[in-house]
């Protein structure tokens, strides 16, 4: 599995060429919620006082993710930005704020960022949740922050993400806690069912 990042540490990462020049940086991330995959990014210019670009990264021109930066073959791969967002939503719009609840009803918190697969993965893996106050899982107890797996399925109804009833057994505290549930959650690499 490829390390996971919280999709907010994105936003202003630099996007460059594997020769080393420098083409724009992120503005927000895009993804497809079906799918549960990102699907591109929105774009500034490179420059501290560069507006938005007219063009997006679709997530196919993505060469690598890291830390420091995403990679891209060359700029060959920038497509029109008003296409590329015409079936998703940014993360900011769709996801961040909404509640998270299970298919039993069961209130976990509400999103406040969204954890993806870094690399050349992409995939949604989890989310950085404020906590309910009904909210308690295991060692977390007296923790407001929490990392929830995102599971195999995924809902979103309005303004909420739907996640499978066991997603409460499945929390971290932090970000390498996470990486070590999902290893073992279906769908997410390594394991047998939760």
């Amino acid at each position: 599995m490829n390390e996971l990042m919280a999709a907010r540490s994105l936003t202003t990462r630099p996007v460059v060429t594997l020769g080393g020049d420098a083409v724009a940086h992120v503005k927000d991330t895009v993804c497809d919620d079906a799918a549960g995959r990102i699907t591109g990014f929105t774009l500034t210019g490179p420059g501290l006082l560069s507006g938005p670009l007219k063009e997006g990264l679709p997530w196919s021109a993505v060469h690598a993710l890291g830390h420091d930066a995403v990679m891209i073959r060359d700029r060959r791969g920038l497509v029109s930005a008003a296409a590329m967002t015409a079936h998703q939503q940014s993360l900011r719009t769709r996801v961040l704020g909404a509640r998270v609840v299970t298919e039993a009803g069961t209130e976990l918190g509400t999103v406040l960022d969204v954890v993806v697969e870094g690399g050349s993965g992409g995939r949604v893996v989890g989310f950085r949740v404020a906590a309910s106050r009904g909210f308690a899982p295991g060692r977390s107890r007296h923790r407001h922050r929490v990392y929830v797996a995102r599971g195999a399925t995924l809902t979103v109804a309005g303004r909420a993400l739907v996640l499978p009833d066991d997603a409460a057994r499945h929390v971290a505290a932090d970000l390498p806690g996470l990486t070590a549930l999902v290893g073992g959650v279906p769908g997410h690499g390594r394991g047998s069912p939760p």
